[in-house]
């Protein structure tokens, strides 16, 4: 599903480069469960975005279904991420001006879904996260733990092929973060792709290989 080859990512100021990720080469399979974990600064949020097409490597090559996605210009990763990638956000990144509602709404839009499969999708996801009772409140009128699951639900939604997930249960209690990772077993068992960054042992021990990057480097 995706191969990474001699990727690096740095940062120029004048006359310093500055590294984020040195010579990452990584397949990962369709059907696995990854979990990519380090110290902070590692590099590993760097990775997950480079993954989900939403920064782009500084030098390397990215394939991803098949495409190459180093090859491609914005508008096109822009489309593979909307069809095929859901991505749960360490900081939430949810739609401030959005009620819980529109913000699942969202990406179907964006996937040109019909109104009534709209409904009915927003409808089981949210008694799906125990949501129903938040889904006319807006952002800032929920908890952080509660915005985590609205990004959760926002990127399931769509039965991506690839869930990318920057520490999932972060912000959750410990119940909540059991049952989300309950939840993306069961979606890995059903076929998805899964690709977390955590600092948690008891995350990381859901998934069947774990990448350990130090310095922007795969160890």
């Amino acid at each position: 599903m995706i191969k990474l080859a001699n990727i690096f990512k740095w940062y120029s100021n004048k006359f310093v480069r500055t590294y984020v990720l040195r010579d990452v080469n990584l397949e990962i399979n369709n059907g696995e469960f990854v979990t990519i974990m380090g110290p902070s600064g590692a590099g590993k949020s760097t990775l997950l975005h480079i993954m989900g097409m939403l920064d782009e490597q500084s030098d390397g090559e990215y394939h991803f279904l098949d495409e190459s996605v180093h090859k491609l210009g914005e508008k096109q990763r822009s489309e593979l991420h909307k069809h095929h990638i859901g991505f749960v956000f360490q900081s939430y990144h949810l739609i401030d001006d959005l009620t819980v509602y529109e913000n699942l709404e969202t990406p179907l839009l964006y996937k040109k879904i019909k109104s009534s499969e709209r409904k009915s999708l927003i409808a089981d996801t949210l008694d799906r996260f125990g949501i129903v009772a938040k889904k006319d409140l807006f952002p800032n009128q929920l908890s952080g733990g509660q915005q985590q699951l609205v990004g959760v639900a926002r990127a399931v939604i769509t039965n991506p092929k690839l869930i990318l997930a920057d520490e999932p249960t972060g912000n959750l209690n410990t119940k909540q973060g059991e049952e989300i990772m309950d939840l993306f077993r069961k979606l890995n068992e059903d076929g998805t792709t899964i690709i977390q960054v955590t600092h948690s042992e008891r995350n990381a021990a859901y998934s069947n290989r774990i990448i350990n990057l130090l310095d922007g480097r795969i160890e």
